[in-house]
């Protein structure tokens, strides 16, 4: 099934716009898991088992696998939620933004080897880094819009005939790139009026919306500026506010993840 298909599907089935995301920061990870040679894969399936009727997808960050030499653990979420959890889209969120050739391996890396239906990328080196990963017309392919950190307006505000430069990706990707219908867009929470301009421009197209939970994000202003008409077309990502959502003492850290995710799905719904 195709990536836009099986998100608007799992929007419908789990009644979510939840995006999981499974950002494992080893120095925060239960003590229980201390010392197993797996506790990333442990720790990120079991969140994903207590949060996936929650959720309309999970996105895993590679640079927390990575970082560690922890890619075959991040291999073996994959396996697992592809097996476990076929009807959730699976987003890589790797942000590769290279030259073609380059970006012919890394979409290999996160269609082949991951088995991703959907991967994040990094528009600024123009279209031909971003075409080879549309010659996988089954798979997402989520381009960096308008993001959610401070530092985005640097660039992303510049001046470009009239409009700010992550108006004009925007367009360019609604207009010329999204020719299959597989793009989405990443825009973050943590400017609503970004937001509802970008799916102002882009009608129906699905966007990836980090900032929420820890990083701040109002829930109701983020619904209200993104959602489309029918109440859907985001993935509003929770990372850290989830993952990590256990007091010190306490509340076992699976039912604190399942609450966290229980208590997001449903603010942001009723929003919708």
């Amino acid at each position: 099934m195709a990536f836009i298909d099986k998100l608007r599907a799992a929007w419908t089935r789990n009644q979510s716009l939840l995006c999981v995301g499974l950002d494992p920061d080893v120095s925060r990870l239960p003590a229980e898991l201390a010392g197993q040679p797996d506790a990333i894969f442990q720790f990120c399936k079991q969140i994903a088992d207590v949060t996936h009727d929650l959720a309309c997808a999970f996105k895993p960050q590679i640079a927390y696998f990575a970082a560690l030499g922890a890619e075959d653990q991040l291999q073996a979420l994959c396996d697992y939620l592809r097996s476990r959890y076929p009807e959730l889209p699976l987003i890589l969120d790797a942000k590769r933004g290279d030259i073609g050739a380059t970006a012919a391996q890394y979409a290999r890396e996160a269609f082949e080897r991951y088995g991703a239906d959907a991967v994040t990328v990094n528009p600024y080196m123009g279209f031909d880094s971003v075409e080879p990963y549309l010659a996988w017309p089954e798979r997402g392919v989520i381009i960096l819009c308008r993001t959610s950190n401070a530092g985005g307006s640097d660039l992303q505000f510049l001046d470009v005939g009239g409009q700010p430069l992550y108006q004009h990706v925007a367009r360019l990707v609604a207009e010329k790139w999204n020719t299959t219908g597989q793009c989405a867009l990443v825009v973050g929470a943590t400017f609503p009026q970004e937001l509802a301009a970008v799916r102002a421009l882009v009608g129906d197209m699905p966007l990836l919306v980090p900032g929420i939970g820890a990083q701040g994000g109002d829930v109701a202003a983020t619904v209200k500026a993104g959602r489309t008409a029918d109440g859907a077309g985001m993935m509003i990502n929770s990372s850290r506010a989830i993952l990590y959502a256990a007091p010190a003492a306490g509340e076992d850290w699976r039912a604190a993840a399942r609450r966290v995710a229980r208590e997001t799905r449903d603010a942001i719904n009723a929003w919708r």
